[in-house]
This record gives C-alpha cells, sequence and structure tokens, in this order.
C-alpha cells in the first residue's frame, strides 16, 4: 500500500508539472510580441517648422513630410519635384530623440534617399560655405564631377542638436550643382521653434551670415560662396 501511495503521489505531481507548464505556455502565446523595431511615422497634425524662400525650382512642386519617433525624433522633409516625375531635390532636418546613436553615420540613409535601389555608397566630393558653416558634400562612389548628376549634403550641429541633410539634382554643370545646394542652404528659415529657444538662437545667427544666391556676374568667378581653391581634394567612400 505504501508503494502505491507513492506511486499515486508522484503521478499527481508530474501532472500538475505538465498543467503549470502548459498554462504558462498558453500565458506568453495570449501576449502579443511587441515590435523588435519602433519605426518611423507620419506626424498628420504637427506643423511645418521650416521653409526654403524663394525656390528657385521653376516647375516643381514641394511637398512637406514630418516624420515622428517613439522616442523622440522628428524629421521635416521638403521635396521638389515635377507632376509625376522623380523628386530632383530633398532637405531634411532632422532633430535627434532618444533613437539617434552619435556613432551612426551622418550620411548612412543618403544615398538609398538618392538613388532607391541603387548604389548605397557615397564619397567626398568637397565642402561649400553657407550660412551654417562649412557643408560636407557627396556623390555616389565611383562617379566624377561631371559625371555625377546630384549631389548630397550633410551639416551637423551640437547645439542644438541638429542634422541638416539632403540632395539636389538641379544644375547642368558640378559649380552649378554646388551653388543650388548653398542655395537651399541660404535660403532655409525658421518658421516655429516651438519649445526650442537654442534653435531660434541658432537660425537668428546664421541669418546674419546669409549669403545672395544671385549668379556670379564676372567671368570665372566662383559661383557665390562656394569655396573652389580652398576646397579640399578628399578621395574614400563614406
Amino acid at each position: 500500500m505504501l508503494a502505491r501511495l507513492v506511486v499515486y503521489v508522484g503521478a499527481l505531481a508530474l501532472l500538475a508539472i505538465v498543467g503549470i507548464h502548459l498554462w504558462d505556455e498558453l500565458q506568453l502565446g495570449a501576449v502579443e510580441p511587441p515590435s523588435a523595431v519602433e519605426d518611423w511615422s507620419v506626424a498628420t497634425r504637427s506643423y511645418p517648422a521650416f521653409a526654403v524662400s524663394q525656390s528657385n525650382f521653376l516647375g516643381k512642386a514641394e511637398t512637406y513630410e514630418i516624420l515622428r519617433h517613439p522616442e523622440g525624433g522628428r524629421k521635416d522633409i521638403l521635396r521638389w519635384a515635377a507632376p509625376g516625375e522623380k523628386p530632383v531635390a530633398e532637405l531634411e532636418i532632422y532633430r535627434p530623440g532618444g533613437e539617434s546613436s552619435r556613432s551612426e553615420p551622418a550620411g548612412a540613409d543618403l544615398a538609398d534617399r538618392m538613388d532607391p535601389g541603387g548604389s548605397h555608397e557615397l564619397e567626398a566630393a568637397g565642402v561649400i560655405g553657407s550660412k551654417f558653416g562649412t557643408v560636407t558634400l557627396l556623390r555616389l562612389a565611383g562617379q566624377t564631377d561631371r559625371a555625377s548628376p546630384c549631389l548630397a549634403y550633410v551639416k551637423r550641429l551640437d547645439n542644438p542638436d541638429l542634422r541638416i541633410s539632403g540632395w539636389s539634382c538641379q544644375g547642368d554643370t558640378a559649380p552649378a550643382r554646388r551653388a543650388s545646394v548653398g542655395c537651399i542652404l541660404n535660403r532655409l528659415i525658421l518658421l516655429t521653434a516651438g519649445n526650442e529657444p537654442k534653435l531660434a538662437e541658432l537660425f537668428a545667427r546664421a541669418e546674419l551670415r546669409r549669403g545672395d544666391c544671385a549668379p556670379a556676374t564676372t567671368p570665372g568667378a566662383s559661383a557665390d560662396w562656394v569655396m573652389n581653391a580652398e576646397n579640399p581634394r578628399l578621395r574614400g567612400a563614406l
């Protein structure tokens, strides 16, 4: 009888263990697993914070898109395109939140934005001056100034934490394309700073250094504020 009692108690204990295990499995299955990566979403109720005054994109319509990240980041994106055609230029103002990492390359996503499905490598294409200071220019890897129809640009600021980037395919020559990028940046204005006084101060100071987009009138003169002799010849993929 003692042996039978031990077997009986052991069988009950085994059934209890199996039941608890099955219950835990059911509970885990009932809980929807959280998304591995929280992505950006369109902020339909947010208002534009920036604008480009006196746009020289004749015949091109301007669109404005605002993206927000659950961890606080915001991207204001302006694009210019003719109806039914691909954009000829893009400007993105990124105010990072908790999702950002300072170790990430500033132009990591620019190649995909310039040429979706194409080359995903960029190389240095010199620098230009703007009201925000020196701006890095980039082009798709393996192309020359003459062969590259588009130029990308990146400017990262620390106070406030801000990244201005984009690309432009305006201009038939390399100097014209560089001047087009400079015009976009020098005509970028702030509409509202919200609760960011440092952002308002940044644009107020930048306006004091704003250049003119008028083409050069003297032969051989560089286009406006674009650097030539002081422009370093940089190589290598970015």
